[in-house]
């Protein structure tokens, strides 16, 4: 899959849009300025690394959050139909952590996590459009991110750092001592972070069937066309198999009987 250089930015622009209209001053300037400073590296920055996972191509990124903070929005309408407790978190609290629960993407400030990969056979065999770059120390997404939002003395809430860290729901072993409690005390007090990792987890399907579907698809047509019954004379059709099977009958009143079924 790619985009357009429109997409991608009609992308970035509903991307601020959602900074603009869901969070509020100073945090929304702050906000702005740390995603314009850079915005050169994260407008073009894939989701991933390789095809096999969501959106690993230019823009990609970008086009992955903007999923992510639209399920979230629709999620919390769907949450709340179906009886949550809304008032554990706020609306700003929710777009905040969709908008920056993959910051830690993006790497460190000097350098960024994925380059083009310059190995044509893990390109052309792995599907790695992309590969880490070995200038940025290994730090989890979730902390990356987290870090990079103090680092440029972005708030955030509690509820917000909760979320980001547990984006990933059970896919991260790291989250069980959030997310599976055995005494009340001990699980999340609001069901923000359930919501944003469905929203993730929603936004990473839809972009796997985008990617890989048609292809699979493609396959499945063009194995029907090889192998039908016209084409493939290998095979007896039915009525062969058939007039075969009463030529073999030596009783009439079993081979009329047969015939009629």
């Amino acid at each position: 899959m790619q985009l357009t250089a429109e997409q991608i930015q009609q992308n970035w622009i509903q991307f601020l849009g959602y900074i603009n209209d869901h969070i509020t001053s100073p945090r929304k300037e702050k906000l702005v300025e740390f995603y314009e400073k850079f915005e050169d590296r994260l407008i073009l920055m894939p989701a991933a690394h390789k095809k096999e996972y969501h959106n690993a191509f230019p823009g990609g990124y970008i086009d992955h959050v903007n999923r992510v903070v639209k399920g979230a929005l629709h999620l919390h309408d769907l949450w709340g139909m179906m009886g949550a407790d809304l008032s554990t978190y706020t609306k700003e609290e929710l777009v905040f952590a969709a908008l920056n629960h993959d910051l830690g993407k993006m790497g460190s400030e000097e350098e960024e996590s994925y380059i083009p990969q310059t190995d044509e056979w893990r390109r052309n065999k792995l599907g790695e459009n992309y590969m880490f770059n070995n200038k940025v120390p290994f730090a989890s997404v979730p902390d990356r991110s987290l870090f990079l939002l103090q680092s440029h003395s972005i708030p955030y809430s509690f509820n917000e750092m909760i979320t980001i860290q547990t984006h990933d729901g059970l896919y991260d072993e790291g989250n069980k001592k959030y997310l599976i409690g055995f005494m009340p005390e001990q699980r999340p007090r609001t069901s923000l972070p359930f919501i944003v990792h469905q929203a993730d987890l929603m936004a990473a399907r839809i972009e796997f069937e985008h990617e890989w579907l048609p292809k699979f698809n493609l396959s499945l047509d063009e194995q029907k066309k090889k192998y039908t019954l016209e084409s493939n004379k290998k095979y007896p059709t039915p009525s062969a198999t058939k007039q075969k099977a009463l030529g073999s009958v030596k009783s009439e009143g079993l081979k009329n009987l047969l015939d009629n079924l």
